[in-house]
């Protein structure tokens, strides 16, 4: 028939015309199905007021998806898109189209900034083609496009554009009102100095007057780089200023710099991916339990597929060597600060100094220093290691000072026969010390023993002398630790406790103090704070003098003796021991770690021996010398994670 191929007047049109006048679902409700064949009436005229609503409606959602996408660093063709596809979409999101017809991908926040982080990443090591594949894929940008050609005019050069696009990037600039002076003296200053290694004088002083001195912004600054025209060469004038020259190397410094002054939406951070993973990579060495080697920075020698987790073998948990010189109880142990010697002290009125082996961490007997009378309770090494001070028990009015590298008695003090000289520490300089007791002695002196100054009726169990080389803290007989300055004769309380202070020491921080309390334990304060940190759990503390130290490598540990024959090790954020150490078969009395060789700790006990702790793979044939050995680690993985993250 010659009528078939057009559709009859009034007949329905089928297919995409009739899908393309469909109306949208909305508009049905609104209007009704009038059954008659789809015609709409004759357009009715709008109101004034309703046409400027409508408008500004529009216009409001427009600013308000302008903003998401400020935000968001989706692309904001992109989104206006999406948004008059799909009004349901949440501002925030980007809904991403697929090619099979399937429903839309909505990428969270979350997932945005993941894409423009690997983004950024793949362009830094010139990955640039995937990067840009990446971004066109997700519908996401790395930068706002006036910061994009911002960087670009920068790594170009091209100064004057520069400073034009930072007029429009000034709404968007973060902190204070001062950054966009900021930012445009950066720029000209690296304008000033390319234009000086160029030769261009002439340019390169008007710069320095008709731009960067009309600022008016760090004027220090500006008569700073006024003087680099003097230099007589290139060569000169990099030494100088520490610059890197013309080119890539020194513009991508500068724009790190200038991307400081730019909200993260914008432009993100340099390198952000690498600093967030160095960032997990550091949390988990603080967290991991047995982590006791340099803390290196960066990712470069770690595995990002596994988390990072050290293994007790190579923790100091075994004993790999008994030291048995000692003929009766040793009260004390301390390795020198070069952690080559040990010296221990004892009761049987001997100090005897060792040689450590740093390959093998066992220690072999140097000199026996005698003639202590009431014994060796407390021993305190010089900072530089050449001097060594025995002090005895309560009743002992006697210092001993040791010339170690001649192995000779230099000087002994004894200023009354009333006096108790219990404890000792070094003043930083290595030429004073301070020395006292619980009988109200409390000296500080020369090295040649003379007392230049003293504070009177001052009872003290222990003390440390501070960073600062003025201030002494001391523990006294009134459950308190203050602080005295032989200076100004100044003093003040810096804790207080419910019993008596023991010992007590201080962290190479100067900040952190680990003091043994009677009947209660092993506690850790802030000196600065003034407050009580942790109480540590585990050891069996009574009256008896028990001596703790910091250890490891970056003084993440704590070790300490016990009345219960044991040794306990500590992580510094965690109350509960992370190693408990047996085969004392009395109390130990004191602990050191090597502050050098930081695998190697030192153990003195009533049982008159002194045990040398390592990790088991140092033990010869993995047996100990002894044939005594048990070590155990308390709680798992699990609950160390779960006590670090609360």
């Amino acid at each position: 028939m010659e009528g078939e191929g057009r559709p009859l007047l009034g007949c329905r049109i089928s297919g995409a015309t009739r899908t393309a006048r469909r109306r949208s679902p909305s508009s049905l409700d609104a209007k009704g199905d009038r059954g008659d064949g789809g015609l709409d009436p004759p357009p009715r005229k709008k109101s004034r007021q309703s046409e400027s609503s409508s408008e500004a409606g529009a216009g409001g959602q427009q600013l308000e998806l302008t903003a998401a996408m400020q935000t968001n660093g989706c692309s904001l063709a992109y989104a206006k898109d999406e948004h008059q596809e799909n009004n349901s979409t949440k501002i925030g999101d980007a809904q991403i189209k697929t090619e099979n017809g399937s429903p839309p991908r909505v990428f969270s926040q979350s997932d945005q900034d993941i894409v423009r982080l690997i983004g950024q990443h793949l362009k830094s090591i010139g990955l640039q083609q995937t990067a840009d594949m990446l971004m066109r894929e997700s519908g996401c940008r790395l930068d706002h496009p006036a910061a994009a050609k911002f960087r670009q005019h920068v790594m170009d050069g091209e100064w004057n554009k520069a400073d034009n696009d930072l007029n429009e990037l000034k709404p968007l600039l973060e902190k204070s009102s001062n950054s966009l002076a900021e930012m445009k003296f950066l720029i000209l200053e690296q304008k000033y100095l390319e234009y000086l290694e160029d030769g261009r004088i002439i340019d390169a002083l008007h710069a320095l007057r008709n731009e960067l001195t009309p600022l008016q912004h760090n004027t220090a600054r500006v008569h700073e780089v006024s003087s680099y025209m003097m230099c007589d060469s290139i060569s000169e004038l990099k030494a100088i200023t520490g610059w890197d020259g013309k080119g890539a190397v020194s513009r991508s410094k500068l724009m790190d710099k200038l991307q400081e002054f730019l909200p993260p939406s914008i432009m993100l951070p340099p390198r952000r991916l690498h600093a967030l993973l160095c960032q997990a990579v550091e949390l988990q060495k603080e967290r991991c339990p047995y982590h006791n080697t340099k803390m290196e920075e960066g990712v470069e020698n770690a595995s990002l597929l596994i988390d990072h987790k050290c293994s007790r073998d190579q923790f100091p948990c075994k004993t790999i060597q008994v030291l048995n010189d000692h003929c009766d109880e040793v009260w004390y142990c301390r390795f020198s600060p070069d952690g080559r010697k040990l010296a221990t002290g004892s009761k049987d009125t001997t100090v005897i100094i060792w040689d450590v082996d740093p390959v093998t961490l066992t220690c072999t007997h140097r000199k026996t220093l005698e003639g202590h009378t009431y014994g060796v309770a407390f021993l305190a090494w010089s900072p530089d290691g050449s001097h060594l001070i025995a002090c005895g028990p309560e009743d002992c009015p006697e210092l001993w000072l040791w010339n170690i590298d001649k192995e000779e008695l230099r000087v002994k003090l004894s200023h009354s026969p009333d006096d108790s000289l219990t404890s000792c520490s070094w003043h930083k300089d290595g030429t004073r010390f301070v020395t006292g007791g619980i009988r109200g002695q409390f000296y500080q002196c020369d090295l040649s023993g003379n007392v230049i100054d003293s504070w009177e009726g001052v009872r003290v169990n222990c003390l440390w002398c501070r960073s600062d080389g003025k201030s002494v803290l001391a523990a006294d007989t009134h459950h308190r630790i203050r602080t005295y300055n032989f200076e100004d004769l100044s003093d003040a309380n810096i804790l207080l406790e419910d019993q008596p202070v023991v010992t007590f020491c201080v962290d190479d921080s100067d900040r952190l103090a680990l003091l043994n309390v009677a009947t209660q334990g092993v506690h850790l304060w802030d000196l600065k704070d003034k407050v009580l940190i942790r109480k540590f759990q585990g050891v069996t503390q009574g009256h008896f003098t028990i001596h703790s130290c910091f250890g490891g490598v970056n003084q993440d540990f704590i070790a300490s003796g016990s009345e219960d024959h044991k040794v306990y090790v500590w992580h510094i954020k965690r109350e509960r021991p992370i190693a408990t150490l047996s085969g004392h078969t009395r109390t130990v009395n004191c602990v050191s770690w090597n502050p050098v060789y930081h695998r190697m700790m030192a153990s003195a006990s009533d049982d008159c021996t002194v045990r040398i702790w390592a990790p088991a793979s140092m033990a010869p044939n993995n047996k100990d010398g002894a044939g005594e050995w048990s070590g155990t680690c308390s709680n798992g993985a699990t609950d160390w994670a779960s006590e670090m993250s609360s």
